[in-house]
Formats: structure tokens, C-alpha cells, sequence
């Protein structure tokens, strides 16, 4: 679907969860430079955001962490909600904020024209993606338009995952040679930190998700749960 284009630089919205490392290991296949972006917007707990960091150095990319403020509305960013698979804006799970994949790819597409980057990344996904409405291909479509004119050159946003379940991801990383770089994501809500450090509850909407593809997939899941 995508072709290889190994003269050209790519950059990565990296969260530090499953699939933008799934995503940045596809973009290092593709594209002769790749770069990654992590935002900080508020978000639930800053775990992932360190992970972000560690599988960006492990795989060997330039990493920027870019702080993001007013995004709301959601369990992740008023800490005092609850994770539930309900009971959010429209019925969808309260991990749902709104404006935040428009915001972050609006971000990332800015900076990515600073550099001279044509090609934007992002592990956003229809498939298994709990009816977030900023998860959709047509969502994608309308981002891509949006920012080329206003920046006024090309830019292409791939979303290599778009209709991928968790089980075809998990293989995606499995064929790159990537699971140890999965292994080093993070994509609990509600990690329980001991002293050996933060493991993944295993029982969030995420963890089960994730948990179920590698199951799926037929695939040791490299995850460390506290259950």
C-alpha cells in the first residue's frame, strides 16, 4: 500500500504505546531517515512518555518531546475519572479526548514542514480503536488535505495500521523484527509502579486489547502485568 521511498525522511507520532512502535519500526523500512515526536499533553501517567524515549534511542532515531496543553474532556487528562469502556462524550470509553489526534498531527505536520518532512506517521487504527472518531481513515483523509494547505506544500500522514486488528499488528511487528521494541511499549491506563518498576495491570480496556492480539496472533506477549 505504501511505497519504499529510502531517500526520504520520515517523522513518527510516538507515544510510546504498541502501535506507534509497531509504526515506527514499518517507517524505518520505508524511509532512509526516520524521526520521532512525543507529546506531552496531560496524559494519565508519564510512563509511556518514557518509554517513548527509551525505544526511540533503542532504535537508534532522533526523538523530541513537544508539550501540548488544553486538551480535555477525558479520563486521561482529568486524572479524577475513571477507565471505563463507557459513560464518555457520545457514549464512547472516557479515554476518549476529544481534538487530540488533530492536534497532535496538526503539531507534527508543522514541525515536520520545519524540517523539510514530507511523510508523517501515526499508529491511528479503525479496526480496534474502541469508535474513536479521530481513529478513521476518513479522519485521516481530512487531516492530510487540511495540513497541506495549510502549509502549502505536500504532506502525506500514512497510517500503516488503519485496518489492522491487534492480532495482524502483533505479526506486522513480528515480520519487521521488531517485538523486542513492542516489548519496550507501554499502553496501560492504570500501570501498577512496584519495586520492580511499572508493570501493566492487565485488566484495562488497553491491556486487554493488547493482551488478546498477542494471544490472537500466537504470539509470546513480551508484556510484564502486575496480575
Amino acid at each position: 500500500m505504501y511505497a519504499v521511498t529510502l531517500s526520504e525522511t520520515a517523522l513518527v507520532v510516538l507515544s510510546g504505546g504498541q502501535d506507534s512502535t509497531t509504526c515506527l519500526a514499518w517507517a524505518q523500512e520505508r524511509y532512509g531517515t526516520v524521526e520521532a515526536i512525543t507529546f506531552d499533553y496531560g496524559q494519565r501517567h508519564c510512563i509511556e512518555i518514557a518509554q517513548a524515549a527509551k525505544i526511540a534511542d533503542k532504535a537508534g532515531v532522533p526523538w523530541t518531546l513537544v508539550p501540548v496543553g488544553g486538551l480535555c474532556g477525558s479520563a486521561l487528562t482529568d486524572h479524577s475519572q475513571p477507565v471505563e469502556a463507557t459513560g464518555g462524550m457520545d457514549g464512547l470509553p472516557t479515554t476518549f479526548t476529544p481534538g487530540r489526534n488533530a492536534v497532535f498531527l496538526a503539531t507534527a505536520c508543522g514541525y515536520a514542514a520545519t524540517r523539510d518532512i514530507t511523510h508523517v506517521v501515526t499508529g491511528i487504527c479503525e479496526t480496534d480503536y474502541s469508535g474513536y472518531p479521530d481513529c478513521r481513515e476518513d479522519f485521516r483523509k481530512a487531516m492530510e488535505t487540511a495540513m497541506a494547505l495549510a502549509i502549502g506544500r505536500p504532506m502525506q500522514i500514512h497510517a500503516p495500521l488503519m485496518f489492522m486488528n491487534k492480532a495482524e499488528t502483533v505479526k506486522l511487528a513480528q515480520e519487521l523484527d521488531a517485538l523486542d521494541l513492542v516489548g519496550m511499549s507501554f499502553t496501560c491506563y492504570q500501570p501498577q509502579v512496584g519495586d520492580q518498576g511499572a508493570a501493566a495491570c492487565g485488566t484495562c480496556p488497553a491491556c486487554v486489547i493488547r493482551a488478546r492480539g498477542f494471544t490472537d496472533a500466537g504470539v509470546d506477549d513480551p508484556t510484564r502485568y502486575a496480575r
